[in-house]
């Protein structure tokens, strides 16, 4: 877990300084010593991109883990456009990220960096004034990826890019932002609490090793109909296996929700956190995971409109969402039902039914707890969907 002392920065105060000081250095050092790549804002606008960009994203795999971000070409078409083919030409492989603010912001993208060899005070001098601007209503929200430009020079945005760790909205309305990270954020963050110099240089560069653009991921039962989201889920648990019958009549909403998260493994390794003997048996929390609470499908992860039902009751073997306050705010965990419970009838989405394994919620109940946290660990070893 963050400690508080390692909350996401804003760029304010001091942090905002030094993002400043940060792209001056890169600028000043183009400005005066004349390097970087030039081209034209019109040579970039016309090289062709293979696919659409709305269906591509950027696979960034760099020397202490991989992220990808998906590309906004509605707000800037002609960075998105060369991003991508600069990225097909491996301009960015072999790379590095070289400035940070620590859980604020990344820097990288400099091709000077491919040069081991290159001077410290050379990092960030490369790849800059290639194309105009294309200022958008695009916020810098925690993920956003946005172009170096040259303060007080319009139209003079690079192929570098910064990526923010936390929201900075010093910048919304100065810089082109152009993409957003959907997988591996943990990644970025773990660049930008790097060791720094006193000047915010990394103090070893994180090296992009790769820069791959790919289609983009497709979210599991996103578009299924509701009978070919009538699947059978299989639990292994600790305690053995239970057969899930999926009611999309029920809650067509979260039962979409639950097969996603089942297809891409995301409730593998999730904890029963809570046993109330009676009552219910609950799990289906990231953070549980046994292998850590990041996964590769977080990006899918989004609260689910509630689906409640008068008539749907709330008997043993029924499987339902949990939720906060808000019957709205259902994202992930679930819970299944040992006993009847009519008040829970209308106030919460049952959207499935145990169909075998019923003498596994037998053992659940039997499970020493204090309170309502079991003794052991009993979690999820694989869900699968039949």
């Amino acid at each position: 877990m963050m400690k508080r002392k390692d909350k996401p920065q804003s760029l304010k105060g001091a942090n905002s300084a030094l993002l400043r000081a940060m792209i001056w250095c890169a600028c000043w050092l183009v400005v005066v010593a004349g390097i970087g790549v030039q081209a034209s804002a019109a040579q970039s606008a016309t090289e062709p991109v293979a696919a659409q960009t709305e269906e591509l994203e950027a696979v960034v795999t760099t020397s202490v883990g991989e992220f990808r971000f998906e590309f906004f070409p509605d707000k800037a078409p002609k960075h998105v456009e060369q991003f991508i083919r600069l990225a097909q030409e491996g301009y960015y492989d072999g790379s590095a990220f070289h400035r940070a603010v620590k859980n604020g912001v990344i820097l990288g993208g400099d091709p000077l960096l491919k040069d081991a060899a290159t001077p410290r005070n050379l990092w960030g001098s490369g790849g800059l004034n290639l194309l105009a601007g294309e200022i958008s209503d695009l916020k810098h929200e925690r993920g956003v990826v946005t172009t170096v430009r040259i303060p007080d020079k319009p139209d003079s945005d690079g192929a570098q890019f910064l990526i923010c760790v936390a929201p900075q909205p010093g910048i919304d309305g100065k810089y082109s932002a152009f993409g957003r990270v959907n997988e591996g954020l943990e990644v970025v963050e773990k660049i930008s609490q790097q060791p720094l110099d006193a000047n915010g240089l990394l103090s070893e560069p994180v090296r992009i090793v790769k820069v791959a653009i790919e289609p983009k991921k497709q979210e599991p039962f996103l578009n299924a109909t509701p009978e070919e989201m009538r699947r059978v889920v299989t639990l292994n648990t600790t305690l053995g296996t239970i057969k899930v019958q999926m009611e999309p009549e029920w809650a067509p909403e979260n039962v979409r929700n639950f097969l996603k998260l089942v297809a891409t493994g995301w409730y593998n390794g999730t904890e029963f956190h809570r046993i109330a003997k009676g009552f219910v048996v609950q799990g289906g929390t990231g953070y549980t995971r046994s292998s850590g609470p990041k996964h590769a499908a977080d990006r899918w992860v989004r609260s689910v409109k509630a689906e409640l039902r008068a008539d749907v009751k709330h008997v043993r073997g029924v499987v339902s969402m949990a939720h906060g306050d808000d019957p709205d705010s259902a994202t992930t965990s679930f819970f299944m039902m040992l006993g009847e419970s009519k008040e829970l009838d209308n106030q919460y989405s049952a959207f499935a039914r145990v169909v075998e394994g019923i003498e596994v919620l037998d053992a659940f109940e039997q499970e020493e707890v204090e309170g309502e946290k079991p003794k052991r660990w009993l979690e999820i070893v694989e869900a699968s969907i039949d």
